[in-house]
């Protein structure tokens, strides 16, 4: 892989003018600001051919160079058997899990923990070779820090049509979610876009700049401080149900980064957002019957209910 740096360059559009150049670059190039003001701060950026710090402030029609290191070496699959991660159907096109807490989708820079892609490959299961080299057969993901039901393809055809019925929103995905409070209205819709997070890389939040995003969610029961709600994903943005639910003011109970309860957590004695992938249906690739399988609560999940059922009666 090559170690020469990229160089970008791009003129400042005028609706910039007076931008400091950390917001600027976060806005013409896709980082984060955070990504942006690193870059200013090791002399990576030229404001007109001359070197810019991250508060310096641009003008329409300025040119913006920005010196981007060589991308990391791809990650590798590594073939480790996933404790907990159990096989719900297996057949020659597509093989359902349900995923246990900390576990990846696919291998991903910084992360070297397990994921459901080696889990599989230790068991000897053959994915289909479509897509990045770190996530073949993967058709969507769930986030490390949420459990429940994942489907990979086996075969080329399965990824294929699975890729479409995903690109189309005809996959039913359910998840269940203890959320903080009571939210208003009990049910209802949440239609707001979600981009990467202006300031933190690692998060996500609602942004005018994001992609469209849909959350439709239904009470199933309530509590004295807490709603557990059945949720339908319209759409599949990263952290999208977490996003939703914090902006909306209820976040997951114990979903710290988005703004969750450290208190309630600790009560609940839960270390993790309380979120799983219960139900996952789809035409099934090999004869386009709908296929459709559950997926039970964990033991921590389940007692983290138990508990703030309990504080209820």
């Amino acid at each position: 892989m090559s170690t020469i740096p990229e160089i970008r360059t791009l003129p400042v559009p005028d609706g910039l003018e007076g931008e400091r150049v950390d917001a600027a670059i976060a806005r013409m190039f896709g980082f984060s600001r955070t990504k942006a003001a690193e870059l200013a701060s090791h002399g990576k950026v030229l404001l007109d051919g001359a070197e810019a710090g991250k508060s310096d402030r641009v003008h329409g029609g300025a040119w913006l160079e920005v010196e981007l290191p060589p991308p990391p070496e791809p990650p590798r699959i590594v073939a480790e058997p996933v404790e907990g991660m159990t096989v719900v159907h297996d057949d020659a096109d597509v093989v359902v899990v349900d995923k246990p807490v900390g576990v990846a989708a696919h291998p991903s820079p910084g992360w070297s923990g397990p994921t459901v892609i080696g889990g599989l490959a230790a068991a000897g299961y053959s994915v289909a070779t479509s897509g990045a080299a770190e996530r073949q057969g993967i058709v969507h993901r769930l986030d490390v820090g949420t459990s429940g039901l994942m489907v990979v393809a086996k075969s080329e055809r399965a990824y294929t049509l699975l890729k479409q019925q995903f690109r189309e929103r005809t996959v039913d995905k359910r998840y269940h979610a203890l959320v903080q409070g009571h939210p208003d209205p009990l049910s209802g819709t949440i239609d707001a876009p979600v981009g990467r997070h202006p300031q933190h890389d690692y998060k996500w939040a609602v942004t005018a700049e994001g992609k469209p995003s849909v959350t439709h969610y239904d009470l199933i029961e309530a509590f004295r401080a807490a709603s557990l709600l059945d949720i339908k994903l319209e759409t599949g943005r990263t952290h999208q149900i977490r996003v939703h639910m914090s902006a909306h003011r209820h976040p997951c109970v114990g979903d710290l980064t988005y703004g969750a309860d450290p208190t309630l957590a600790k009560r609940l004695r839960l270390e993790r957002q309380w979120l799983h992938a219960v139900r996952l249906s789809f035409e099934h690739p090999s004869d386009g019957r709908w296929a459709e399988y559950e997926s039970e609560y964990p033991d921590d999940l389940q007692r983290a209910l138990e508990l703030v059922r309990g504080e209820s009666t």
